[in-house]
Parts: structure tokens; sequence; C-alpha cells
């Protein structure tokens, strides 16, 4: 049989020791749910079950039995939870016979004795239940001890009223030595006593009705001759009397009569649960009397317990107030019967109370913004530390590491006041998380009936059980109500766009200009989701909260939004730190500034974007991933404006009096002047240099960036930023190559015509003219200008110098109408010299152009032209081995590569 209830624990019994028949209390815990729950109970081993009254869960009454055991557990068993145990005992005495004229200090009990034998009440005298001496002969005590008779006759007794009554044992205790002859006359003696119950008592009336008669006329006229002596000694104790009766009733009721007196008291002692406990004895004492005095004392005690009730209440609905005094004046008017329902009253009171709060907590930092404005810090200024000293960022650059993983040297620690705005939603959460638990504890106390003592609990479970069904409704629409003036005031101080012009007035109100940043709304976020768990922690079902789930979705998307915009801001202003110093890869920190300052404000969105237990992604909606998505694009477009702005402004807007180069490369300037300023040429090549590592490392680490924080549309941000990159780099380029090819470019002409040279007459060739070896050397310029920045943009920028050049020199051999050999000879060696010299640069544009400005050229007709051709162009290498050298380094390294 299943169990629903714990096993029935007997912890105290009063009195704890007595005599068979003995009344006694038993308390406990488990001890049945009704009289019928209650199908065992057991003393010292003897069944009280019949004698048992069920009077609650925690009390029974009953009678102690004959029992064989002197002493022994109580054990109660019910239906429900079975057989119980017992932490008490209970001892039975051995009752002393008392006959009939014997003198006794123990009050009999007038009972009605249960014969257990036929199952029915017997109106039984007490003093016939034990006649002194039944046979009616001389009584002599045994020698035997009674434990030789227990064991002797075993569940038997020597008491001829018990269940268990042994002849023989009452034999040997009482008449041992009595002889035969005796024993005869005891039989003779039980006989005639049984004869005379036969003959019955009316024979016994008629037999003596003369004597009868003759002791009422004695009696009749002993009674007269006394009224006649002492009437007047009688009349006296007659007034006596009543004034003692009177005293008698004083002394008797004065509980009553003092009642009023004693409830002002106690009321103003502040002990109510006296107060009560005398009331309730009042109540059910004379609560119906018909006496008149009563009626008039128990209308005072219900008037000053009106006054009680009416105090009860008003210090029930006083905030504030703790839940222990809330649910002891709950438990105090249930107790007096107050009408309505008090509880309710208080649930009811406490939800105005924390709206007013609510209210109030926001009246009252609007004020003190508006008072004092100066206070109000709206956002971090994470950007105003002082730039590093030259020499200092110079051992910085000398060991920086392109794509290490980021580290921030910035204090993060928080410098500024908390904004109003802020401080109010921390303030707000945190009076809400002190009285909605008080709250909700209360609701939960008020449904399961904890809130009532036992005997309220009894009396009004069934109309108690009706309320709450008809309050559940009402107490959600509470629920909804605190939680709908929480978001709302919350997006008013936050978001204050999300609240519709209606509700501005009474959840707005802030007016203020700037708008927190992504660090105070990130702060946020984690208050409001701090308040999500201790809310969740209460058991406060789920759509009750979904408003605030709604809430912390909206403070994180917009906490992206913020972040990213002020990233772009940052970035915008990277181009003011630009220092131009250059570390041995050609790059500037530039590059490396950007990337942590996406780093830098990712990491301060990790906690944003991740989604705790039960919260959605903050990419969830198609809208907030493409506008995250152009956020991210206009952060890469900032910066690459950025680019194109300091690779085009003027000389005089840039500082670069200081070292350009990075003390660990050697100084390899050729065309920089003595105080170590900048060109224009010189600040392209940088920012080249910078875009080609933007586009190898720099924006694919920036995507995997984006795509460890679940960021949406990373190929999208990647495909726009690296076009726009490119774009800017063709363009810079081309701009560059314009800048240094042009003057080469130009110079060819005039120096192939210089003198009035005409190929048609002119002399046996010597050697190179100066026109070619002053192009190779300005091309030797623009390497050295180049390799001084980056070595990986010398061979990008010299194929383009040289691919300028060799068409320049196509055309002009292109242009003459005719050779002489001389010329022919004398033209095929400055060809050959300058495509031999740039070999390594050569692209299939170029070494197109050579071709087609040698096949323009007579062919060398004997062996003799040729060798000289040789011999010149040997001549020319050995002579400018010196200038040539950059090309050959060039070449080994691109071999190498």
């Amino acid at each position: 049989m299943s169990r629903s209830r714990q096993p029935p624990l007997v912890t105290g019994i009063s009195p704890n020791e007595g005599i068979p028949w003995t009344k006694v209390t038993i308390r406990g815990e488990n001890l049945g749910t009704g009289p019928t729950d209650l199908i065992g109970l057991t003393i010292c081993g003897h069944n009280c079950l019949l004698t048992a009254e069920w009077m609650s869960a925690s009390k029974i009454v009953c009678r102690v039995g004959q029992a064989k055991n002197d002493k022994g557990d109580i054990i109660v068993t019910t239906k429900s939870g079975g057989k119980g145990t017992s932490t008490v005992s209970f001892k039975l005495l051995k009752p002393e016979k008392i006959g009939i004229l014997d003198q006794s200090a123990v009050w009999v009990d007038e009972m009605n004795y249960y014969d257990m034998r036929t199952d029915r009440n017997k109106g039984i005298p007490p003093l016939s239940l034990r006649p002194a001496n039944p046979l009616g002969i001389e009584i002599e005590k045994s020698k035997f001890s009674q434990k030789d008779l227990e064991m002797l006759f075993p569940g038997m007794s020597a008491d001829f009223t018990s269940e268990n009554f042994s002849a023989a044992w009452y034999l040997i205790e009482n008449h041992s030595n009595t002889s035969f002859e005796q024993l005869k006359m005891a039989v003779m003696n039980l006989k005639r006593q049984a004869n005379k119950k036969s003959e019955g008592s009316l024979a016994y009336v008629k037999g003596g009705l003369s004597t009868f008669f003759e002791a009422q006329d004695a009696l009749s006229g002993a009674s007269n001759t006394a009224d006649t002596l002492f009437q007047e000694v009688l009349g006296r104790k007659d007034k006596a009397d009543s004034t003692r009766n009177a005293l008698n009733v004083l002394q008797r009721f004065k509980f009553l009569f003092n009642l009023p007196l004693n409830i002002e008291r106690n009321i103003q002692k502040g002990d109510y649960d006296v107060v009560i406990n005398d009331y309730e004895k009042a109540k059910s004492l004379f609560g119906k009397t018909e006496v008149q005095v009563f009626k008039k004392y128990y209308a005072e005690v219900e008037t000053r317990i009106e006054a009680l009730r009416e105090l009860l209440l008003d210090k029930l609905l006083e905030t504030p107030s703790t839940l222990h005094d809330q649910k002891r004046y709950i438990r105090y008017l249930s107790d007096l019967h107050a009408p309505g329902d008090p509880a309710w009253q208080c649930i009811g009171a406490q939800h105005k109370w924390i709206l007013q709060l609510m209210h109030n907590c926001k009246e009252g930092y609007v004020k003190d913004l508006k008072g004092s404005p100066g206070l109000h810090s709206p956002m971090l200024d994470l950007d105003n530390d002082t730039r590093p000293s030259v020499l200092g960022h110079l051992g910085q650059t000398a060991s920086l590491k392109r794509g290490s993983s980021f580290q921030s040297g910035r204090d993060d620690t928080w410098r500024y006041k908390t904004p109003h705005r802020v401080a109010f939603v921390e303030k707000l959460t945190k009076l809400v998380l002190s009285q909605l638990p008080n709250f909700w504890k209360l609701w939960i106390s008020y449904v399961n009936g904890s809130l009532f003592s036992e005997t309220a609990e009894k009396s009004g479970q069934m109309e108690r059980s009706k309320n709450v069904r008809q309050r559940q409704n009402d107490f959600k629409k509470m629920i909804q109500e605190v939680m709908h003036s929480l978001v709302k005031l919350t997006r008013g101080a936050l978001l204050p766009l999300s609240i519709r012009d209606g509700e501005a007035k009474q959840y707005g109100g802030w007016e203020v200009k700037c708008e927190l940043s992504g660090q105070w709304l990130a702060h946020a976020v984690q208050t409001v989701r701090l308040t999500h768990e201790s809310l969740t922690a209460l058991e406060i079902p789920n759509d009750l909260l979904q408003t605030i789930q709604d809430l912390i979705l909206d403070l994180r998307v917009r906490c992206v939004m913020v972040t990213l915009q002020h990233t772009a801001e940052e970035i915008k202003r990277l181009a003011e730190k630009e220092d131009w110093i250059v570390d041995n890869e050609g790059l500037t920190s530039l590059p490396c500034q950007f990337e942590q300052c996406i780093v830098r404000s990712l990491q301060s969105l990790k906690g944003v974007l991740e989604c705790k237990p039960g919260e959605a992604s903050v990419f969830q909606q198609p809208k907030t991933q493409e506008e995250v998505c152009q956020l991210s694009i206009n952060i890469m477009q900032v910066f690459i404006y950025c680019l194109e702005q300091l690779s085009t402004k003027p000389d005089a807007d840039i500082d670069t009096t200081h070292l350009s180069v990075d003390v660990s490369s050697p100084d390899l300037f050729g065309s920089i002047h003595e105080d170590f300023s900048l060109t224009s040429e010189q600040r392209l090549l940088i920012v080249l240099s910078n875009c080609c590592y933007l586009e190898r490392h720099t924006f694919l680490n920036i995507a995997e960036h984006f795509e460890k924080h679940n960021f949406q549309g990373i190929e999208k941000i990647t495909q726009v930023s690296m076009a726009s990159l490119k774009e800017l780099d063709q363009r810079l380029f081309e701009n560059y190559i314009e800048l240094k090819a042009d003057p080469i470019v130009g110079s060819l002409e005039p120096g192939i015509y210089a003198g009035y040279f005409d190929w048609k007459d002119c002399l046996p060739p010597t050697g190179v003219r100066n026109y070619l070896k002053e192009a190779l050397v300005n091309i030797i310029a623009v390497h050295a200008e180049v390799f001084t920045i980056s070595k990986e943009l010398v061979p990008r920028v010299l194929s383009k110098v040289i691919e300028a050049v060799s068409e320049e020199l196509s055309r002009l051999m292109q242009c003459v109408s005719s050779f002489s050999k001389n010329g022919a000879l004398q033209a095929r060696l400055e060809i050959c010299a300058l495509r031999d010299t740039v070999a390594v640069y050569l692209t299939p544009e170029s070494k197109s152009s050579f071709k087609q400005a040698l096949e323009a050229l007579p062919q060398l007709s004997s062996g003799a032209d040729k060798k000289l051709l040789e011999e010149l162009l040997n001549k020319f290498k050995s002579s400018m081995h010196l200038q040539l050298t950059c090309f050959q380094a060039a070449s080994s390294t691109m071999m190498k590569t």
C-alpha cells in the first residue's frame, strides 16, 4: 500500500504513569488525518483503540487498559502512515485495593465501565467493581512474590474484575493457607449471595416495609424540630451563603470582568497573541450566554476587539513593512475573524507601493540631472590619452610583430562618474529586487495558506481557495504591471526612441542630448541580465518575464550599433595619430592601431554578444544583420579614407621632423633632406606599403575576429572592403608611377638628340651615351627610394617604370626613318645595355617593347660589328658596376623568393 504521509511519531504523553483505566493525552506528529485513519493504538502492549478519541493530527485521548508490561512504548498505527514509533514511554502502576470503608486520597473516576467481553457500556457503580472480600472468609496473604505469580500465570490477573481473571492465582495470593472447610464455607457464601440476587429487590422491600415507614416518620419529626431550633441560625447562614456565592461568582468569572482592561493593556504592550487567546477563550465561554451581566461585559470585549482589528489592518497596510510583520498581522486578523480579505488588501497595497517607489526613483534622478548637469558624463573618453614619446615608440616598433594577439595597454578603470541614466537603472533594478521577492513570497504564502493559523485555516479553507482562484488573474496583472513599468522606465532612460510619444512623459523626460556610450550600455545590459536571473530564481513564470527578455535584446542590439559607430569615429581620428615611423617591413603602426581598435571594440562587446540561457542572438533579425554589416563596412571604408587623406595631405600639414626610419634598419634614404622630412612620394610609398599589409593580413585578421564574435555577412564585409582597398591601392600606385616615370620618360628624347645627333650621320660608337646613363641613375634613385620604404614594393614599382621607359624607347626607334651603319650599332648598343641592366624587372610588356625597338633597327651584317657591340656592352657594365649593383641584389632576392 503506497503511503503519502510520514509514519506516526509519538513525542509526549500526559500523565506518563498511572494505574489501569487512567485517562491519558497522547501528542506527536502525523497521528492520522481523521478518526477513520486511526487503525491501531497500543500502550505497554495493550490495545487501547476502543477507548481512543482522535482529536487532531497531533493529539489523541484514550484510557490505559490492563497490560502485562510495567513499562512500554506508545505505538500509533494509521492507514496513511503505517505503524509509527515513540520517543517516550508509559509506566503502568499496580492499583491498591481499597475497601468500602477504607480511607483513600484518590478520587474515584465516575466513569462508565467498558466491558470488552460484551462490547457495550454498563452503568456499574464504581464501588461495586472491587468488593473487599468476595468469598466472605478471612484473607491470608500469600508469601509468594508478585513476579513469581506473573511468571506462573502469564497473561492472567488476580483481579476478578479483569478480563483475564485467574481463580487459581486469586486463591494462591489470598487463601494459600486456608483450610478446606473454610473454602467450603466460601462456596456456601457465594451461593448465598447468588440466591439473594435472584430473589430480586421487590421481595427485599416488602419484607422491611414497616421499618421504612417508621424511619420516615422519625426523620420528618426530626426535621421539623431542627427547623424550629435553627431557623434564625439557618437564616444567617443563607445570607452568608448568598454573599459567599456572589464572591465566588466574582472570583470564578474574574477573567471576563477583567478582560476589557487586560485587552487594552496588552494592545499597548503589543502582546497581540495574548489578546487573541483571551478573546478566543472568552468567546467559547460567553459567546452564547444568556446572563445579562455576562452579555454586557462580553459586548465591551467585542468593542475593543473591533478597535484592535482596525489597528492591525492599518499596520498591515502601512508601507514600508517587512514580510515577517505582514505575515504576523495577517495571521492576527485571520484569528480575529476580520471581515473581508486582509491578505489580499496587503498584496494590493504592496503593489501600489512598489509602483510608486519606481516612479519616485525616476523623478528623483531626473530632477537631480536637471539640477546638476555638469556631473553627467554620457560617454567614456577613451581617446584622450597622450601619444608616447618618439623614442619610446621606436622601441615598441622595433619589437612589434605583425598579426600578434592584441594586448591593450590602456587602463580599463572607469575614471568618470556613472551617468545619471545608468545609475537610475541600477537603482531601479535594485529597488525592484528588494521589494518584488517579498511581494512574490507573500502571494505564495497566500496561495498555500501558510499566512493563516491552523484554526483559521480549518474554518476558512473553502472560502480562501475560492478567493485564490478569483485572485490569480488579478495578481498576474499586478506582476505584469510591475514588469511593464520596470521595462518602460528602463527604455525611457536607455532607449528613449523605443517608447511611444504618449508614454514619453510618464516614463521618459530625461532631456539629454548625448547618447550613452557602448561601454555604459554594456554595463546596463549586465545589470538587467542580473535582474532577470534574480527574478527567474523566484520561480516567476517566464511569460511574465518575457518583456525583460525583449528589453535585454534591444539593449544588446543598441549596444552593438553604438559601439560600432563609436569605433568608426575613433578610427576616423587615427589619421591624426600617424607618426610615419617605418619598421623593417615598410609599415607604420597605423594598421596595427586599426586592428587593435576593432579588436578592442569587439572585446567590449563579448559579453553583450554572448547568449545567456533563454536569450536570442543579437543577429536574429535580418534588419539587424544588415545594419551591423553596413556599420562594419563603414568602419573599414573610414580607415581606407584615412589612408587616402594621409597620402594626399600637403607637406605643410605633416610633422615629420623626427626620425622616419626604424633604428634597427640601415639609413638608405638617398632623396630625403637632412632634416629627415618626408616627401609626398615617400608618403605615397608608405601608404602603399600599409595597403599591401592590410590586404594580406589585417583585413583577414579582422574577418576572423568578426567570425569569432558570430557576426553575419562577413564575406560581404570582406569583399566590399577589399574592393575599396584595391581601388585606393591602384589609384595611389598609378599616381606614384606617374610622378616617377614621367620625368624619366620625358628626358629620353631630348637626351637622344642632344648636340644635333643624327642616326643617319654619326661616328662609330665608343660607348653608351650619357642620356641612357642619366635615365638609369634616375631609375636607381627610384629603386633606392622604394627600397628604403619597402623592399616588397621594389619589383612592382620598377617594373612599371621600366615598362614606361621601354615603351617610350620603342616609340622613338620606330619614329626614325633610317639608320646608318654606325647609327644602327649605336642604337642597338644603348637598347641592349638598358635591357640587360634591368632584365630582372622585365615584364612581358617591357620585353615586347624592347623587341619592337630592336626590330626597327637594321640587322648587324658582320662579325666585327657583333664583337664591337659585345665589347662596348662589357665596357659599360664594368664602368657602371657600382651603380648597377642594386639591380643584381634585387635579382638574387627575387630568385630566392
